[in-house]
């Protein structure tokens, strides 16, 4: 079979495709659908999960103009039938018209918020559409009437000869249309330290976390019927920046239940709720997954993690993988609001305390602003699903360096900081095994156009910021 052709209409997103007809004397065949082909012209990869088929007796047969909330993919089986599209998203294009003469021999992706409408131009029509949600009965969504004088609709068959629905009949001018709203965004965790800087990078988001706050709904991602009460299907965007972090406690009994729970079950959870729902899933993953002897970490190294949260991380690393559109962010060294390594050095400095800080454990900080700002680039760039390393850039620096260039901020000597190593560090202490070397490769992000700003810069910006509790 030969590719189908795609051209684009003056409705953003809605996109026809002129299909091969194969016909012989027993009559024609094509691939109506056929995934491969059409996302590699650039059809979305939309899902599709249910087929229906609306037969048309008569000549005349008019149906519309109705906005369900989610993507078709439109043809007929047999016959023709004149279409018509109405953009009814909030926006610029907002009333925008496109019509075709719809054949064999073509098709119509209609994404979400274009409404729908169609009438048979010969007896016996069957009009097939694909969606990439199940139809939920009550489901509100805008309409409009055939006849609105705005947008104007040249029907072939005047409406008042045609056959049209007594609901069709009495559909709202476009005057009194509210415009369909884009999906929404969800952010997990959102009141942990990187679920605050989520917040601020999507600001309208919804948001959830174990507990209630200011605008924060609670849900349990391990609670069964929760989750099934949930509308996952108002989201186009999931940011999971829920996790356990407890390195230490998650080595007891209680922890590492704890650890497997936030950090591999429902990372799991909500990759399986992607594929459902077609949303993107963005995951927020750790150095932690490798063993730490590798000088600069690349996304394809093998995992290996030591400790129980370092596993229940590549756990979840995996999982997420399983969903069709998503990104899994490693990351190390988080600073953001609250306690933190950089927080805690900047009060040692202002008691006058000088602390003793391990030298042999090297990496990059993250600063949580910059981990937000590399989410909402990769999300809207278009880039490649995958996993993805970021940190801060710069070069990579051990805790006490780190440390140092605190003090140094801060009016105190560098050499208020003593080393040690994590060896000495741990000694007599009931400690989780830690990475040595956690420097990650920037350089798959920053082929996607993302340059990581400098560690000791953001650093310097940060120590000027109000301490957060």
């Amino acid at each position: 079979m030969d590719l189908p052709r795609l051209e684009t209409t003056p409705i953003p997103g809605l996109v026809v495709l002129r299909l091969d007809l194969r016909e012989d004397s027993r009559g024609w065949f094509k691939e109506n659908w056929q995934r491969e082909k059409m996302v590699a012209l650039g059809l979305p990869d939309f899902g599709p999960v249910q087929n229906n088929i609306s037969f048309n007796a008569a000549r005349g047969a008019t149906r519309g103009i109705h906005t369900e909330p989610w993507d078709k993919f439109v043809s007929v089986a047999n016959g023709r039938a004149f279409c018509a599209w109405v953009d009814m998203r909030e926006g610029d294009t907002f009333g925008a018209v496109f019509t075709i003469e719809l054949t064999p021999d073509i098709a119509v992706f209609v994404p979400r918020g274009v409404g729908n409408s169609y009438q048979t131009l010969e007896d016996g029509v069957a009009y097939t559409y694909l969606v990439n949600e199940h139809w939920r009965p009550a489901t509100p969504y805008p309409a409009l009437n055939l006849a609105d004088e705005t947008v104007a609709i040249p029907w072939p068959i005047p409406l008042d000869q045609a056959e049209i629905s007594e609901k069709d009949l009495n559909n709202p001018r476009l005057a009194d249309v509210t415009p369909m709203k884009p999906k929404k965004t969800l952010i997990i965790g959102a009141l942990g330290q990187l679920g605050r800087a989520l917040q601020a990078e999507y600001p309208g988001s919804d948001l959830i976390d174990l507990v209630s706050g200011d605008g924060v709904a609670t849900l349990d991602l391990t609670d069964t019927e929760a989750v099934a009460a949930w509308p996952w299907h108002e989201y186009a965007l999931v940011l999971n920046a829920a996790a356990y972090t407890a390195v230490d406690a998650a080595e007891t009994a209680d922890g590492r239940r704890t650890a497997w729970a936030a950090n591999a079950t429902a990372p799991a959870t909500l990759a399986r709720l992607a594929r459902e729902h077609g949303f993107t899933l963005v995951h927020y993953s750790s150095e932690y997954v490798f063993d730490g002897t590798a000088p600069d970490h690349t996304e394809d190294e093998p995992l290996s993690p030591l400790g129980v949260y370092a596993q229940t991380k590549a756990a979840g690393d995996i999982a997420v993988g399983l969903a069709p559109r998503h990104y899994v962010l490693r990351t190390s060294w988080v600073i953001g609001e609250g306690k933190n390594f950089v927080r805690t050095m900047q009060a040692l400095a202002e008691k006058g305390v000088s602390p003793s800080v391990v030298s042999d454990q090297v990496g990059r900080l993250t600063f949580t602003g910059e981990l937000a700002r590399a989410t909402r680039h990769l999300v809207d760039s278009g880039a490649a699903w995958g996993t993805y390393n970021i940190s801060n850039g710069g070069p990579a620096m051990s805790w006490a360096e780190i440390a140092k260039a605190v003090f140094e901020r801060c009016g105190r000597s560098a050499d208020d900081v003593t080393l040690t190593t994590t060896e000495e560090y741990a000694a007599g202490k009931d400690l989780a095994p830690r990475p040595l070397q956690s420097a990650m490769s920037l350089e798959k992000i920053r082929a996607t156009g993302f340059e990581p700003e400098d560690a000791m810069l953001a650093l310097d910006r940060y120590l000027k910021s109000p301490v957060v509790e």
